[in-house]
């Protein structure tokens, strides 16, 4: 198990990775919204796909919060593709094939991502970080985060 060393408060590190649509996306993109991003293992694989259409399913809610969801996996660009279209998922799914942004937000594991996610604040900022959680742990608790008002 990798050693966390971000915390809530701290500036989430940005990055830039190819999404799905081949195209680059970059966090800093995204400064004025919210941002869960979520690492996990492998695509398709039972565990990943119970987080991914978890996000999926309360996606109408989490953009009702001002946010938007990346996933990220060292996977393909095509096989990310597939397990977008096979389960419908409308938010990005990017491509870690190094597995550098994976390290540098440590949860890299030695071999594949640990399951994790990030709620990043409109300011870039930490709001909510979670390390080596259950599918629906993550996304209920990235749920409630997001429901959490900043003053």
């Amino acid at each position: 198990m990798p050693e966390i060393k971000l915390r809530i408060g701290d500036p989430a590190p940005d990055f830039e990775l190819v999404g799905d649509d081949g195209g680059k996306v970059r966090l800093s993109e995204f400064r004025g919204r919210r941002v869960v991003v979520y690492f996990y293992p492998l695509d398709d694989s039972p565990g990943c796909t119970t987080q991914a259409c978890g996000f999926r399913d309360e996606y109408p809610q989490i953009e009702e919060e001002n946010a938007v969801v990346l996933g990220i996996s060292p996977d393909s660009l095509e096989s990310h593709r597939k397990f977008k279209t096979k389960h419908n998922l409308p938010f990005r799914l990017l491509v870690d094939s190094g597995h550098r942004v994976a390290e540098l937000y440590g949860v890299w594991g030695g071999s594949r991502n640990v399951r994790s996610h990030f709620v990043v604040d409109e300011r870039g900022r930490l709001a909510d970080v979670r390390v080596n959680v259950s599918p629906e742990e993550s996304v209920r608790a990235a749920l409630d985060s997001l429901r959490v008002k900043v003053m």
